[in-house]
């Protein structure tokens, strides 16, 4: 099988854009089945339909805007090497999204635990005319970053991607019951984060 080219990935999201829905597993299992026949191109369907989910929540695992793009496209070109083990009784999206997932945890063992986000990033996220808002939306990337990394890939996953429990589920490989108790945690620590930071503007 010949790995297409998977474009490069451009300036997709700021930290706060609109979340993306994931529906599309009939025309998900479509796309496999014609690449596998073949005809190669279809995976370019795949890419186009998924690069910007996957980009958005591995830039919020990361934190890098160049280390989240590079996981992307890696994951797409082990996706697409490795196409003839995905199951279609299962979600394209969750099974791609475990592809990416090891490639952002490979990334995070090859540096610290935590880094702050770079300020090209900041820059990129920051409106205009509202120095407040700028410093709330500040406020709140750096308070996800300092989350462990499970914990930020459930926040990622549900408010970013919003997918259902069972999906993440699915898509993490532990109990849809494990999710829902690690989502809380999740929310409780980054809330405790949030209010340290309002007690001091």
């Amino acid at each position: 099988m010949v790995v297409p080219p998977v474009p490069s990935v451009g300036k997709l999201t700021n930290f706060l854009g609109p979340a993306v829905y994931v529906k599309q597993d009939e025309a998900d299992a479509a796309a496999v089945r014609r690449c596998l026949e073949g005809e190669s191109n279809a995976f370019a369907e795949l890419v186009e339909r998924y690069q910007r989910p996957l980009f958005n929540v591995a830039l919020r695992l990361l934190g890098s805007y160049d280390g989240a793009s590079d996981a992307t496209q890696n994951a797409f070109l082990k996706a697409y090497a490795h196409l003839e083990t995905f199951d279609s009784t299962q979600r394209f999206f969750s099974w791609i999204y475990r592809v990416l997932r090891n490639e952002c945890l490979n990334a995070l063992r090859a540096k610290r635990p935590w880094e702050p986000l770079s300020e090209d990033l900041i820059d990129a996220a920051r409106p205009v005319d509202a120095v407040e808002a700028a410093e709330r939306d500040h406020a709140v990337r750096q308070a996800l970053m300092s989350l462990p990394v499970e914990y930020r890939e459930v926040i990622a996953l549900r408010h970013f991607v919003e997918m259902s429990y069972e999906d993440m589920a699915v898509a993490l490989g532990i109990p849809a019951k494990t999710v829902k108790s690690r989502l809380y945690s999740a929310r409780q620590r980054l809330a405790e984060r949030l209010s340290a930071w309002k007690a001091r503007v």
